[in-house]
C-alpha cells in the first residue's frame, strides 16, 4: 500500500493554537469516509490473486495481474494535471473527485455482472480471464489513485489550519480500514468453510456473500455517497491556493529535481533496495495457499498484526528523527533478508503439518503470526526511515511535489521486483509428469498430462531458487550501496535544493 505524506504545518501557529476539532468533526468524518472508499478497490485487488490461486492460473498470469498495483506508483505522471485543471464553479477538487468516484461505482456494477464469467465460477477446468481482470482492476486502481490525488489536495483546504495535521491520520486510518473491508472481510464472508465454522449452525455450500454481490453493493455505495458529497459538501473558494506552478511548470520542476546528482544517487537506491525481498513479499502468500492454507485464514492473520502496525511507526520514529535516519534502514536489511529464508522454510514445512481439508494445528498459525510480526518490524524500520529521510531532504519551497516524487519512486521500486519475481517462478521451476514421456513445463503440456490421467509433480520449485537468489542479491546490494547510503546522509542541505 502507498502512503503519501503532506507538507508540515508551521510550528509557531500549531504551538500557539491548541488543537480543537469541534469545528472540523464533520470534515474529518467526510475525509475518513472518502479514504475508506479509496481502500475498497485496493483491498479487492489484493484479494483477487488469492481467489485465482488454485484455479489453473500460473505465476506468469499472477505477474500480469500485479500490474493493477502500478497506478499508485506512477500517479505523479498525471498528478500535476489533476492539480492544475479544474472548474472554479464546480470546485477544484470536486472537478475530479465526483467523476472518478462515479466511474468507480459504474465499473464495480459492470464488474459484478461479469466477474463470474471471468473467474469461471461453476465451470470445471475453466481458466480465468486474467487479462480482462487485470484491465478492469487496473482501471479501478487508476481511478482510485486519481481520487487519492484529489482527496489529498482537498484535505489541506477542507480542514482548518490548526487541524490540517489530521489529514494524514484520515489517510492512513481510512485507507487501511477500506483495504481491510475489501480484503479480509470479503475473503472471510465469501468462504463457505469460514462461514460454516464460525457463523452458521447448519453448513451450506457457499459463503454469506459472493464476489459479484460484494462488488455490486459497493458500486452503489460509491454512486450514492458521491451524489451526497456533490450536493451537500461545498469547497471554500477563499481557501483554494491560486499560487501554483501550472501543468508544464510542475513537470519542469520535476525534471530539475531529478537532475540533481544527489537525487540521482538516491533514485538508484530507491529503485534497487527492495530486490532482495521481492520473492518473499510477492510469492510467499500464494505458495502458502498452494500448500493448502485456506486463503481466508491467511487473510485473517492480518487482524492481530493491526495493533503492531499502528504502534511500530511511533516507536521507530524515535530513532529516525535525528540527522541520520537511514542508519535504521541499513540495519534492518539483513534481518528482513533473513526473514525471507525463514518464510521459505515455513512454506516447505507447511505440507507436513496439513491435517487435511484445509485444517492446520493452532501452533502452525502461531508460528505464522510470530514470523509475520517479526517481518513487519524489519519492514516498518525500512519504511519509516525512508519516509523520515524523504521529509528531511525535501526542499520546503516545493515540498509537496518533492515528497510525492520520492514516495512514488519508493513505491515503484517495490512493485517492479515483485512483478518480475512472480513472472519468473514458473520459468525457474522443474516439473515432471507421472506418465513417462510427457512433460509439464508449459500449461499446454500440463493439460495434456492431466487429460491422459497423469499428475504433474514439482521437482524443483522456482520459489526456493528465487528466495536464495534474492538473499544473495540483497547481501551484495548491501555491500555495494551501504557506503553510498551513509554518505547521502552527510550531504549539505544545499545538495538537495532546486529552488
Amino acid at each position: 500500500m502507498h502512503y503519501d505524506k503532506k507538507d508540515e504545518e508551521a510550528g509557531d501557529e500549531t504551538d500557539a493554537v491548541a488543537t480543537n476539532i469541534d469545528g472540523d468533526k464533520l470534515n474529518i468524518a467526510v475525509l475518513l469516509f472518502l479514504y475508506i472508499l479509496q481502500g475498497i478497490p485496493l483491498g479487492l485487488a489484493g484479494s483477487i490473486p488469492l481467489v485465482l490461486q488454485g484455479r489453473n492460473v500460473g505465476y506468469k498470469q499472477q505477474a500480469m495481474f500485479s500490474f493493477v498495483y502500478w497506478p499508485f506508483s506512477v500517479k505523479l505522471l498525471w498528478a500535476p494535471i489533476v492539480d492544475a485543471v479544474y472548474s472554479t464553479k464546480f470546485g477544484r477538487r470536486k472537478t475530479w473527485l465526483v467523476p472518478t468516484q462515479y466511474l468507480i461505482g459504474f465499473f464495480m456494477i459492470f464488474l459484478s455482472q461479469h466477474v463470474g464469467e471471468l473467474l469461471g465460477d461453476g465451470q470445471e477446468g475453466f481458466v480465468p480471464d486474467v487479462f480482462m481482470l487485470t484491465v478492469i482492476f487496473f482501471m479501478l486502481n487508476f481511478l482510485a489513485a486519481t481520487q487519492d490525488i484529489a482527496v489529498d489536495g482537498w484535505a489541506l483546504t477542507m480542514l482548518s489550519r490548526r487541524n490540517v495535521g489530521y489529514a494524514s491520520t484520515c489517510n492512513s486510518v481510512g485507507q487501511t480500514a477500506g483495504y481491510f473491508l475489501g480484503n479480509v472481510v470479503f475473503l472471510a464472508l465469501e468462504s463457505a468453510d469460514f462461514c460454516n465454522k464460525y457463523m452458521r449452525s447448519e453448513p451450506e455450500p457457499e459463503g454469506l456473500i459472493t464476489l459479484a454481490g460484494f462488488v455490486y453493493f459497493w458500486g452503489f455505495v460509491f454512486l450514492i455517497t458521491t451524489t451526497l458529497v456533490w450536493w451537500f459538501k461545498t469547497e471554500n473558494p477563499e481557501l483554494i491556493d491560486d499560487v501554483d506552478q501550472g501543468i508544464w511548470g510542475t513537470y519542469k520542476l520535476l525534471y530539475t529535481i531529478v537532475r540533481l546528482p544527489s537525487i540521482q544517487s538516491f533514485i538508484v537506491i530507491l529503485m534497487t533496495s527492495k530486490i532482495g525481498f521481492s520473492a518473499t513479499d510477492a510469492v510467499t502468500g500464494l505458495k502458502l495457499i498452494e500448500a493448502g492454507v485456506p486463503k481466508e485464514q491467511l487473510a485473517l492473520l492480518a487482524i492481530p498484526l493491526v495493533p503492531l502496525q499502528i504502534i511500530l511507526p511511533w516507536l521507530i520514529s524515535k530513532y529516525t528523527t535525528g540527522p541520520r535516519p537511514l542508519n535504521i534502514f541499513i540495519k534492518a536489511i539483513p534481518y528482513r533478508l533473513l526473514m525471507g529464508l525463514v518464510f521459505a522454510l515455513i512454506v516447505w514445512w507447511t505440507p507436513s503439518v496439513d491435517q487435511g481439508n484445509g485444517e492446520f494445528p493452532m501452533y502452525y498459525y502461531a508460528v505464522l503470526i510470530l514470523n509475520y510480526g517479526l517481518h513487519q518490524i524489519s519492514l516498518y524500520c525500512m519504511f519509516v526511515s525512508i519516509m523520515a529521510f524523504n521529509a528531511r531532504i525535501s526542499d520546503p519551497v516545493i515540498g509537496g511535489t518533492y515528497m510525492t516524487l520520492l514516495n512514488t519512486l519508493s513505491n515503484l521500486g517495490g512493485n517492479w521486483p515483485s512483478t518480475l519475481s512472480l513472472w519468473l517462478v514458473d520459468s525457474l521451476s522443474w516439473k515432471s509428469c507421472s506418465i513417462d514421456g510427457l512433460d509439464c513445463d508449459t500449461s499446454i503440456q500440463a493439460e495434456a498430462c492431466t487429460k491422459d490421467g497423469g499428475v504433474c509433480h514439482t521437482d524443483i520449485d522456482g520459489y526456493y531458487i528465487e528466495t536464495i537468489a534474492c538473499f544473495v542479491i540483497g547481501l551484495l546490494w548491501l555491500l555495494w550501496k551501504q557506503k553510498t547510503v551513509k554518505k547521502l546522509q552527510t550531504l549539505d542541505d544545499s545538495a538537495w535544493k532546486c529552488s
